[in-house]
């Protein structure tokens, strides 16, 4: 991933976009929150990602769009090799609008309709089914036909939690995969193999942000280990994909990225050899690992001021757009930079303010108790490594609009550029979301 130089640079390039973004207007008292992804960081970790996997073995890369589903983002990523991994009817129809090609899909949800499995059988789409009662619904939508794309099971290795609970998804009674330490649970996948010809992948996915490198090995060990049995038990490759999921932990702390990419594939090299040596096609599935680092939410402060003895500065960045943030603090705590009204970054000495969001509940803070240069309206706040999951996944509290996105990239002229990912949501747009063609039915329907 990046050096401490690159990092230095994404710092430097971050700088610079915020103050482009308020001399352009994209950020000030007209628009006071906005999202900026830096595309030159994107294509940085895509980069490394490759990298790191260089070898004997066929990896597919698929993004998981759960962690930005916003299209022309999706778009840069297919641009770049990459496939789309989805859990959803949406984010399915949004990778196809980005125009990732089913061959570069592959379909994740713990409850898929019969609809959604119809589809991705009828165009080739690799699934990955949960339990044994979809492999039984599989069987009847197929009814002895051969599917024209891969199939996979998901298995749940058990191995553990790591430091974010609702992060881990290879604990004793996680809700995904199928559990392989409960009593029968291998038995019965090894039978579910012998009697599917069409069935070819095993899937597993450890956990996420909290989860530490060796934790996520023994459960990717696991499910190769899994492979090798069954394979041997047929007498023959039965099983020719192995989906690692992703889950690489972000550092929030600082600039550098670690772990790496490269120390992930190390940790699994040790583990499991074999996984690399060309028998199996690997699918992962990273997301805020290939985004977080990259993106930036820029906030005006509208207000300053004291209570009990603590500075509060009150911006428009709150648990709408820092949902994770604010209602678990400990879990996913953010960075934050202090910027003057024209965008420069601020000096001077350090006070103790709270960074406060504009919800209307007591606990909307983005940061808390945080040494900052002195905080004055105007200024703009600044949400480091919020490029995964902050852009995309709203929280309509108080029915606070979606802000803007915009993309920047420095060309070879030197200059800046922005490019817009989504438009800001206006006022009049909530307004119509929440039901506004539909005002007078509940009226109509009382006086009947």
């Amino acid at each position: 991933m990046t050096s401490g130089s690159a990092a230095w640079q994404r710092g430097d390039r971050r700088t610079a976009a915020l103050a482009r973004a308020v001399e352009d207007g994209l950020l000030g008292p007209q628009s006071p929150v906005v999202g900026l992804l830096d595309v030159d960081g994107v294509l940085a970790a895509v980069d490394a990602l490759d990298e790191a996997f260089e070898g004997p073995a066929p990896v597919l890369h698929t993004f998981a769009a759960k962690a930005c589903g916003l299209v022309p983002v999706l778009r840069l990523l297919a641009d770049a090799g990459m496939g789309c991994e989805v859990a959803s009817p949406g984010e399915l129809e949004q990778a196809l609008a980005a125009g990732f090609p089913y061959d570069r899909l592959v379909f994740d949800s713990p409850a898929k309709t019969v609809q959604e499995l119809e589809f991705a059988l009828a165009h080739g789409i690799a699934i990955n089914l949960d339990n044994f009662q979809e492999l039984a619904r599989v069987d009847r939508l197929l009814a002895g036909r051969e599917a024209s794309g891969p199939i996979g099971l998901r298995v749940n290795p058990q191995v553990g939690a790591g430091a974010i609970g609702a992060m881990s998804t290879a604990t004793a009674t996680s809700k995904f995969g199928v559990a392989l330490r409960d009593p029968g649970a291998v038995d019965a996948v090894i039978e579910a193999f012998e009697h599917r010809p069409w069935l070819n992948r095993l899937h597993a996915h450890v956990g996420s942000q909290g989860c530490p490198l060796p934790l996520i090995a023994e459960g990717i060990r696991a499910a190769y280990e899994l492979a090798e049995r069954i394979n041997t038990r047929l007498g023959r490759a039965r099983i020719t994909g192995i989906d690692i999921g992703g889950g690489l932990p972000v550092n929030f702390a600082d600039e550098d990225d670690r772990p790496t990419y490269a120390d992930y594939v190390a940790e699994l090299r040790a583990a499991a050899p074999g996984l690399f040596d060309g028998r199996y096609t690997l699918v992962t599935e990273f997301g805020r690992s290939l985004l977080a680092k990259s993106g930036t939410i820029g906030t005006v402060v509208e207000y300053t001021k004291s209570a009990g003895g603590r500075r509060i500065a009150v911006t428009h960045a709150g648990a709408q757009v820092a949902t994770r943030t604010v209602f678990m603090p400990g879990s996913w705590p953010l960075r934050v930079g202090v910027f003057d009204a024209a965008g420069r970054p601020k000096q001077g000495p350090a006070e103790v303010v709270d960074i406060a969001g504009p919800c209307c509940f007591a606990g909307d803070l983005t940061a808390s108790a945080r040494e900052l240069p002195a905080v004055e309206p105007g200024d703009v706040v600044a949400l480091y490594d919020t490029g995964a999951y902050y852009f995309s996944s709203h929280f309509s509290y108080n029915s606070l609009p979606r802000p803007a996105v915009y993309g920047y990239r420095t060309g070879a002229d030197g200059q800046l550029r922005f490019a817009l990912v989504r438009e800001a949501q206006s006022v009049r747009g909530v307004v119509e979301e929440s039901g506004l063609a539909q005002a007078y039915n509940l009226v109509v329907l009382r006086t009947r």
